[in-house]
């Protein structure tokens, strides 16, 4: 370890309190997607504090804070706004997830932070404070960005039409983020999560890959008529709907392991009184797989379920589509990262091929336009999304995450900033913001 990691760890070190209580704060006052804005603003006074420039209101609640080199160029001479000149963006997430009967859930929103985002935030706001010492940012040879993320969990179709009056077109903070530019100087993303898949050691390093979803709201019209004295004058709307869900499942056996496909359910409305025929039926439908390609064909045969169903019954459908998250592009461990999980002396393991989270994530959106540098860690139990999910370990969700973190970023722009521009030259995208903004208006 150089004496520059040395002034990180006892930078972190220095302020683990702090650390600790911003990350408990965050969790007791959890807040749903798009509304975090109590956490926006704790997270911005926090980096106003740390000496960064501050944007705030981006996608409504996203903050960003920056560091850039104030000379005009970089040791070794080249001129800073080369494109050489790497980027490196560090994501937190604020939202938390909608779990009622957690016991540090908001009683008005339901809301609870049982999925770790506030050790996100932690491990994000511990690297910001590392780099915040003006000698270790002499070792530089690049500049960072720390972006508090409105808004990773999924958003229904009630809650997206009414963002759409405020200005948010799709559907997550990333995509959001993409859309207006706030990434358009990043090379490399950074980013963590606690455990996601079935991992013994305390620390998985690199990005497995996961599931992208697609999603759409199902209006079923049906016609009414008394449940009793003429049901043979209805269409109902219940009954197609049931079939509909029935044929899905019916389908399953189709569906290949490699693939992994998840289809979900919820019925929002099934008529408004058990006397009459249903004749409207509000459904929201989730399809899950491991490709973009694999998502659409899936969206196929589910479509021609409804169809079929409300043809049998002499029904009808509307369909709103609700564009989810692409699926993870897997990236293995990259050397930076082994690296500073070796100087910390951290159990670990390594992303390997063929490892897989049935989970979807907007980061996957991410990792089709940069290289997306992940970990994930232990330091809870519990169950993800559940009640009894809860920090058991503050030393390894936020303070040794946030060393390795820092510690990363540190070996990724020392030494001219060699490692990062290495990781952003060996990476090609599938999209472009262009491409990628018209990709997702064509799913709309």
């Amino acid at each position: 370890m150089d004496v520059t990691e040395k002034k990180i760890i006892a930078m972190i070190e220095a302020h683990r309190e702090e650390i600790i209580a911003f990350a408990e704060d965050i969790e007791n006052h959890p807040e749903p997607g798009f509304q975090e804005f109590r956490t926006a603003r704790k997270t911005a006074e926090f980096l106003k504090k740390t000496g960064y420039r501050v944007d705030e209101n981006i996608a409504l609640t996203g903050v960003k804070a920056s560091w850039e080199r104030q000379d005009t160029q970089e040791p070794g001479g080249a001129d800073r706004k080369n494109p050489g000149y790497p980027n490196i963006t560090v994501i937190g997430e604020m939202d938390a997830i909608g779990c009622h009967t957690h016991p540090k859930a908001d009683p008005q929103t339901g809301a609870a932070h049982a999925c770790g985002h506030h050790a996100q935030m932690a491990v994000m706001a511990g690297a910001a404070i590392a780099f915040s010492d003006p000698e270790i940012r002499k070792e530089l040879s690049g500049s960072l960005t720390f972006l508090a993320v409105p808004a990773e969990e999924y958003i229904d179709a009630d809650k997206r039409a009414a963002l759409r009056e405020k200005g948010i077109r799709f559907g997550s903070g990333k995509s959001e983020m993409i859309r207006t530019g706030v990434f358009d100087h990043t090379d490399i993303i950074m980013t963590t999560h606690v455990h996601m898949v079935d991992v013994q050691e305390d620390f998985y390093l690199g990005n497995p890959a996961c599931n992208g979803f697609d999603a759409e709201r199902v209006t079923v019209r049906g016609k009414a008529a008394h449940a009793a004295i003429d049901p043979w004058n209805g269409v109902n709307a219940l009954s197609i709907t049931t079939s509909a869900i029935q044929m899905m499942g019916l389908m399953r056996e189709t569906f290949r392991e490699e693939d992994h496909i998840r289809l979900h359910n919820v019925i929002r409305k099934a008529g408004d009184v058990v006397n009459s025929v249903p004749d409207e039926a509000v459904v929201e439908t989730k399809i899950r797989a491991s490709s973009l390609e694999r998502i659409q064909e899936v969206r196929q045969m589910v479509d021609r379920a409804y169809d079929g169903a409300a043809y049998a019954f002499g029904g009808t459908i509307e369909r709103e589509n609700l564009p989810g998250y692409m699926p993870i592009r897997p990236r293995m461990a990259d050397d930076a990262l082994i690296d500073a999980a070796e100087e910390l002396g951290l159990d670990y393991r390594k992303v390997q091929p063929g490892d897989f989270n049935n989970a979807c994530t907007d980061v996957g959106d991410l990792t089709q336009l940069f290289p997306v540098i992940n970990f994930t860690f232990r330091g809870f139990e519990g169950r993800l999304h559940g009640a009894d999910f809860r920090i058991t370990d503050k030393e390894k969700a936020y303070i040794l995450s946030a060393k390795l973190m820092a510690l990363t970023i540190y070996r990724l722009l020392r030494k001219k900033g060699e490692e990062a521009v290495k990781i952003k030259e060996g990476f090609t995208p599938v999209f472009d913001k262009q491409t990628y903004i018209e990709y997702i208006e064509k799913q709309m």
